[in-house]
């Protein structure tokens, strides 16, 4: 399918894939604006999400990857830096996995490497968490207009028990372009990722920004920005 995607400025495409229940207009703000001046930025609601409806969720990854490739298609643009944070970074992994022509470069955040020892209780307690977004109102409201389709399969999908691609995070071989790992220091299974992907894989730099968690892109959201205008400001 054709994802819903809004774009800005113009240059060299850069693709900013948002985290999950988010969308292209909400997550990544600051980055779009700090680099709509000198990129063709690009923002796609990924499949489920926003805009772009779709009652079938199944393969969340491996599809989004496919609509993600048809979109750019369809947009005219050859290849693009692609730029992910947690769900979008899974998405941005697999689409690099499979699509390697199109990514001039992959940057992901929010992402763990390896199957945490505890990744059950982690599992269990993210699945509590998500389950108390349906007893406010406010929220509830808030997704519903946020999002033109059933947003509560989304986090369905979360709940189940194989739900993290930690077969695409293990090992990010076959993806040739250069690769930026940016974790934030309050995430230590995270962390862990800064010393595991340099070790295998040489095209991999790697980043710690520090006061920051899992979406280090918006609680750090000009570090990040910085971090990411060095990385691209080094690619050939």
């Amino acid at each position: 399918m054709i994802l819903h995607t809004e774009s800005f400025g113009e240059g060299e495409a850069i693709v900013f894939l948002h985290s999950g229940l988010q969308t292209g207009l909400t997550d990544f703000e600051y980055q779009r604006n700090y680099f709509k001046e000198q990129y063709h930025v690009v923002v796609p609601d990924l499949r489920g999400h926003g805009n772009s409806v779709s009652t079938d969720l199944s393969d969340i990854f491996e599809r989004n990857a496919e609509d993600l490739a048809e979109t750019l298609k369809q947009l005219g643009i050859g290849a693009a830096h692609i730029v992910g944070a947690s769900f979008g970074a899974l998405v941005g992994i697999v689409f690099a996995k499979r699509f390697p022509s199109k990514v001039k470069s992959l940057v992901i955040s929010g992402v763990m490497a390896e199957k945490p020892d505890n990744w059950e209780l982690l599992r269990e307690q993210e699945c509590r968490n998500q389950q108390q977004i349906f007893q406010y109102e406010e929220t509830n409201a808030y997704f519903n207009q946020l999002h033109k389709g059933d947003w509560r399969k989304l986090i369905a999908l979360g709940q189940q028990e194989e739900w993290y691609p930690f077969e695409e995070t293990k090992d990010l071989s076959g993806i040739d372009s250069p690769i930026l790992y940016i974790s934030g220091e309050g995430n230590p299974n995270e962390t862990k990722g800064v010393l595991y992907y340099p070790d295998k894989h040489d095209n991999v730099h790697v980043s710690i920004i520090p006061f920051a968690s899992h979406l280090v892109h918006a609680e750090q959201a000009e570090l990040h920005a910085k971090t990411l205008e060095l990385f691209l400001s080094h690619i050939d």
